[in-house]
């Protein structure tokens, strides 16, 4: 991996949205309310990525580890998921040539839910425009230990050997395998951690934390995020003045 030095505009950009509980919280409002509020945010920072042409965007949207959540939590977030997966909404960003995919164990959800994942995804593979990948009841363990799992399983049937493992390899098994690592990391909600998020594909990330609530992150609050982006000098393991002769 080499530095572009064309451009300040992140390729990929991967986020955390983090804060929706507390949000609702400060505001006397129930979780419901806080994660409608954190669908309808997605909503405009899917379109703000759009307009700025950022090729792939993706959103952690259901952790493994969010299934630990109160049951009337995790129900509400299925069922706001089914809405927000909706034709209107969906064939709106269709026709803005938007492709979708899901990435994660999706066998863990509905199978109301599961075809309409499969449904979108069907609906938008032919669009060229940005890629929203969506992670849901994804985690950066399970997709390290599930292409490790792919690995072993071509192994034993003889149509690998171990001498062939490499860092390209098992990247090819896992969840992100099709597109460019993210450029980018943007987590809301005052956390600074990944919280099991692309473990394997975050090695050579810019990440970026602020305090606002995933609700309040608006197209003000991106352009913040980019424009410290953009002052960034990223060295993919170099030193500053191989960056600057490369450039």
């Amino acid at each position: 991996m080499t530095p572009d030095c064309s451009t300040h505009i992140p390729e990929h950009i991967a986020i955390i949205m983090d804060g929706n509980n507390r949000w609702a919280s400060s505001k006397g409002l129930t979780a419901k309310l806080g994660h409608r509020h954190g669908a309808e945010a997605a909503r405009d920072i899917i379109i703000s990525c759009i307009e700025r042409n950022i090729k792939y965007l993706t959103l952690f949207a259901f952790s493994n580890e969010n299934w630990m959540r109160p049951s009337k939590e995790v129900q509400s977030l299925m069922a706001l998921f089914l809405a927000v997966l909706k034709r209107k909404e969906i064939h709106q960003l269709s026709n803005r040539n938007v492709r979708i995919e899901f990435i994660g164990n999706r066998a863990g959800f509905s199978p109301k839910l599961q075809n309409r994942m499969n449904r979108v995804e069907a609906l938008t593979r032919s669009n060229t425009g940005t890629t929203l990948i969506v992670a849901a009841d994804y985690g950066g363990r399970w997709d390290i230990s599930n292409a490790t799992k792919s690995i072993a399983r071509k192994i034993e049937q003889g149509e690998l050997t171990s001498e062939q493992v490499d860092i390209e390899l098992v990247h090819q098994h896992t969840s992100l395998s099709n597109y460019p690592d993210p450029d980018f990391c943007i987590r809301t909600g005052c956390e600074h951690r990944i919280s099991n998020f692309l473990l394997w594909q975050f090695a050579y990330t810019e990440f970026y934390f602020t305090e606002c609530y995933w609700p309040d992150f608006d197209e003000v609050q991106l352009q913040i995020a980019l424009d410290n982006f953009a002052s960034r000098q990223r060295r993919f393991g170099t030193h500053d003045k191989q960056v600057e002769g490369d450039c």
